[in-house]
């Protein structure tokens, strides 16, 4: 497990300097990051709405059972029937106590979706104002910069049998093995 947690630490840490040595690139790093938060609010915002709606039928048929019980007890009273009265009063407040536990419970679902519906709001005025800096940092000159040209493309297979990339940079350092070996064993 070691070995995995230096090569990822390694990794991170060659991504951090890259992104740092190309500002341009960090803020397009942090814009995916950004629309991954507001698609995760967006899809968390939607369970909650479901939960809610879920809560609400709940507490519906929770009420309706309660006046069931309620018209049985008064039922009971009038015809003398104290052997139902207790349980059905009984029956009464375990509905009561149901339906209040289910009425805490969507408030606190109410709750998160209005932390939710902040919480995206501030993502996409965070999310506007990065893409307003990368439009800011396209318009001004910059110097040729030869390692992000991957970075906009889309993904790339390096495991491919025939990279032109990998070969000649195969090619190449053979040749400069070779080289070395012809200078060691001219000297």
């Amino acid at each position: 497990m070691s070995l995995f947690d230096d090569l990822s630490r390694f990794l991170e840490t060659r991504l951090d300097e890259f992104l740092r040595a190309n500002p341009h690139l960090e803020l397009r790093a942090l814009e995916d990051q950004l629309r991954g938060q507001e698609e995760d609010a967006l899809a968390l915002l939607g369970n909650l709405k479901r939960r809610e709606k879920q809560l609400e039928d709940s507490i519906l048929e929770t009420a309706q059972d309660i006046q069931q019980w309620h018209n049985r007890i008064a039922k009971a009273k009038a015809a003398n029937r104290q052997d139902l009265v207790g349980p059905a009063q009984e029956r009464e407040a375990a509905l009561l106590r149901q339906g209040n536990h289910l009425w805490g419970q969507m408030q606190g679902v109410k709750e998160r979706i209005e932390q939710t519906k902040e919480l995206r709001q501030r993502v996409m005025t965070k999310r506007e104002e990065v893409k307003t800096k990368i439009a800011q940092a396209a318009t001004t000159p910059k110097a040729t910069d030869w390692g992000t040209t991957g970075w906009n493309q889309s993904p790339y297979s390096f495991n491919q049998a025939l990279d032109p990339l990998d070969e000649t940079f195969r090619q190449w350092e053979a040749e400069d093995e070779l080289d070395d070996l012809k200078r060691k064993m001219g000297n």
